[in-house]
């Protein structure tokens, strides 16, 4: 069974929380004892219906100002695949809690209010997709019920938003608009009664629907290496297997590869996985893989096939979603953090700052902001092998950490 990972993003009161609440309540994925405790918690906030969002918003705090701060993944699954739904916090000052939250996920569900349209919010949220190039994106127009199902309220959110996206959006990402009452459950898991006009599917069929298989575009073999098994026992005396998780691509046995850094070539003599010998493994799976030849192959090494090969980067371009509360500036030195290798690197320069709300960048920078977002150049002290995100995102990416606190500062993604 495969498993789809989405995130969810709005602005506040947009109805997230309800509406993971709605889906889990309806795919029968809640105990009888946390139904009777919603029932409880709802009725002490003086309701007369069951508050699903309590669901997910664990915190005191959110609990309280009925808002999502952290990220929250939850769980749930159907008798076609398994969910895991990242709910991550709508408010600007948690841009860089959406980001990482986001970071791994094949859809995007955005939440729009029926009544308030699309907000400065809605257009980071989007653009924060396709930053990530999350290549399904969901719009739920929520809150249907407090315009009356209004058909033509429906069309014109549709096409505000398809107005920003136009500016955005990049070549291959598929936008759907579902119309929904996450409180009521209209459009989540079946067709909508009030809403009669809509000839879609209703959100949860939507999401069975997704071919996850063509998510999987052809991106290029990468392997990074994270441990060498030697066996000291007399059965696997000459065993040599390199054990790790295949970032992108397909590997096959008989493929001849390249080991980076050092440039050493072989080929697949065996691909292992719990003990059995595969023919092939793709994206995700953890494997160990033997080479034909003693090549010299250690823990950080990158296993490539020779016809898709990388270029060291020492100087390298990159923008930066900032999540430190002391400002980025030229010059300062970080950990740069690529899979399992790190690096120190050098700021070199601020080259520009983008204003996500009015679609303006500007040159004229000295300084990165916590939640802001923008465009560096900085040096490694050692090369690193990384494609280009737009091309790559599961080779494209890398974090930075502060030297002295060993904090994660920033989230980069190569260009």
């Amino acid at each position: 069974m495969d498993i789809l990972r989405i995130a969810t993003a709005g602005s506040v009161d947009d109805g997230k929380s309800t509406l993971i609440g709605r889906l889990l309540y309806e795919t029968n994925s809640i105990t009888r004892d946390k139904i009777e405790a919603l029932e409880s918690a709802s009725k002490r906030k003086g309701l007369d219906f069951l508050d699903l969002s309590l669901l997910t918003d664990g915190l005191i705090a959110e609990r309280e100002q009925g808002i999502t701060i952290d990220v929250a993944n939850i769980y749930f699954s159907t008798p076609k695949r398994k969910y895991i739904i990242a709910d991550t916090p709508g408010h600007f000052e948690y841009t860089r809690n959406m980001v990482t939250g986001a970071s791994n996920t094949k859809v995007s569900m955005i939440l729009v209010d029926a009544r308030n349209g699309v907000l400065e919010q809605t257009f980071r949220h989007f653009f924060i997709s396709s930053m990530l190039r999350i290549p399904k994106v969901i719009v739920c127009v929520n809150k249907m019920d407090l315009v009356g199902y209004s058909q033509e309220r429906f069309n014109e959110i549709v096409t505000d938003f398809k107005r920003l996206a136009d500016k955005v959006s990049f070549e291959g990402q598929e936008i759907s608009f579902i119309p929904i009452s996450s409180l009521y459950g209209q459009n989540i898991t079946t067709q909508s009664e009030e809403i009669t006009w809509y000839e879609g599917k209703p959100l949860l069929e939507e999401l069975e629907n997704i071919d996850i298989e063509s998510m999987n575009v052809k991106l290029p073999a990468r392997f990074p290496v994270q441990f060498v098994v030697r066996p000291k026992t007399e059965e696997f005396h000459d065993y040599r297997g390199y054990a790790g998780k295949i970032s992108s691509g397909t590997f096959k046995t008989g493929d001849e590869i390249t080991v980076l850094p050092t440039g050493q070539t072989s080929k697949i003599a065996t691909i292992e996985k719990f003990g059995q010998k595969l023919q092939s493994a793709g994206a995700k799976e953890s494997v160990v893989i033997t080479l034909e030849t003693d090549v010299d192959v250690s823990r950080g090494n990158m296993l490539v096939k020779t016809t898709s090969q990388l270029q060291p980067l020492k100087e390298i371009k990159a923008r930066i979603c900032w999540m430190d509360s002391q400002a980025l500036t030229s010059g300062k030195n970080y950990i740069l953090q690529h899979g399992i290798n790190d690096s120190k690197s050098k700021i070199v320069s601020l080259n520009s700052k983008i204003d996500v709300v009015n679609q303006e960048t500007s040159t004229e920078v000295s300084e990165l902001k916590l939640n802001e977002i923008g465009e560096v150049t900085l040096k490694t002290a050692k090369p690193i092998f990384a494609d280009k995100y737009e091309y790559n995102p599961s080779n494209g990416a890398f974090i930075l950490v502060d030297e002295f606190s060993h904090s994660t500062v920033g989230v980069g993604f190569v260009l």
